[in-house]
Parts: C-alpha cells; sequence; structure tokens
C-alpha cells in the first residue's frame, strides 16, 4: 500500500475536527497502528501461496501418475486465488485521506463483504474440491487404464451381490453424495474455521482498535 497505516494514523489523530489529540496520540502508542499493512501484506502472501500452490499441485500429482487430479485442482486454486484478487483490489481503492478511524472502519466493511463472498464460494469450493480428488483418483494416468473401473470389477469379484447403479457401487455413490451434501451445507463454517485460524488475531485487533475508537470518540 502507497500511505502506511502509521502515516495515516499520525495525520488522523492531529485532525482537530476527529477525536481529542491527547487521548489519540495515548492510543496510537499502546495499540499496533499497523494492523492494515499486516493484513494486507498477509493477504497478498496468501493469493502468491495460492498460485504456486497450483502449479505444484499439477507437478506433484502428474509425477504421482494422477494428473487428472493436478488439472482439476489447478483450475480450483486459479479461481479461488482470481475471485480474491478482486477482492484484493478494491481493498486498494480505499481513501487514504481520511482520518484514522473512518479509514478503519471503511476497511472494516470491506472485509465483511470479503468475507461474506468467501463463505458463499466455500459452499461450492469445498465439495468441489472433494469431487475433484475422488474423480482424480478414480481417472489414473493420461491414456492409461482407470483405476476406478479396475477398483469396481475388484469389488464385484470379491462380493457379488454388490448393488450397482449405472456400474457403480450403490454404498460408494450413497458415501460420496452425503459427503458433497454435507460440504455445501457446511462449507461456510468450515471456510469461518479457516479464516479465524489464518486471519483471526488481525481481526480482534481490529475489532479492539475500532471500539476503543468509539468508545473515545463518545
Amino acid at each position: 500500500m502507497e500511505k502506511s497505516i502509521e502515516s495515516i494514523w499520525k495525520q488522523g489523530f492531529l485532525k482537530s475536527e476527529a477525536l481529542v489529540a491527547p487521548k489519540l496520540n495515548d492510543l496510537y502508542n499502546q495499540k499496533s497502528t499497523h494492523v492494515i499493512d499486516k493484513f494486507n501484506n498477509m493477504f497478498r502472501r496468501n493469493l502468491i501461496a495460492l498460485v504456486i500452490g497450483a502449479f505444484f499441485a499439477v507437478a506433484f500429482t502428474y509425477w504421482n501418475e494422477i494428473p487428472y487430479l493436478g488439472l482439476f485442482l489447478f483450475l480450483i486454486l486459479n479461481l479461488l486465488a482470481m475471485v480474491n484478487y478482486k477482492a484484493w483490489k478494491e481493498l486498494g481503492k480505499i481513501d487514504k485521506t481520511v482520518n484514522s478511524f473512518h479509514y478503519l472502519k471503511s476497511f472494516d466493511k470491506w472485509m465483511k463483504e470479503q468475507v461474506s463472498m468467501n463463505r458463499k464460494f466455500a459452499k461450492f469450493m469445498y465439495p468441489t474440491f472433494f469431487l475433484s480428488i475422488i474423480l482424480g483418483f478414480w481417472l489414473g494416468e493420461f491414456g492409461g487404464s482407470i483405476p476406478g473401473e479396475n477398483l469396481v470389477a475388484e469389488i464385484v469379484s470379491n462380493y457379488p451381490n454388490t448393488l450397482l447403479v449405472f456400474g457403480l457401487p450403490l454404498y460408494g455413490i450413497l458415501a460420496i453424495t452425503i459427503i458433497t451434501a454435507l460440504l455445501i451445507k457446511f462449507g461456510d463454517k468450515i471456510y469461518d474455521f479457516d479464516v479465524k485460524l489464518v486471519y483471526g488475531r488481525i481481526y480482534n485487533k481490529l475489532g479492539e482498535l475500532i471500539a476503543d475508537m468509539e468508545e473515545i470518540k463518545a
């Protein structure tokens, strides 16, 4: 970001129409004023990690003879990176010339919108990720025998009474359907856990900063 949160706070603290300068300066000294820069850097690193991870998935799965899985993961991870890159660019449009309190409020609004968008996307991403793993292992190598069909043949050979639907074991279809349905239903909850794990401390710090500044402003 072109202008660090430190410089924004210093300007905001000294504006006569904002808050009482001594109290703001005291708050500035007590709180970690680089919270937004820290979040921005972490968010950017995670975007880069998604893209690198996508290419690594292709190389790793090709080496282990499950290239379809790598292709599916490559598409999913890059789609996730594109969606969040667009959100990250919106973060850069927040007006940095306002005082610190309004800047933090604008950032808080952006963050809630970004989380809301990703919670909805998670209901698609997690089940798609799961199905990609199943399908990737099922298809195996490019142009080779299909491991999934070999597995079904072995199951039928050992358990002749296995119920098949469209040539697939019924219990297997039911298990995959149930897991997929659960991932769709609870995808947003899983995302909330991921966010708390990665950004939890920053979110808490932001909440504390805004609460303290609102208290002083009151």
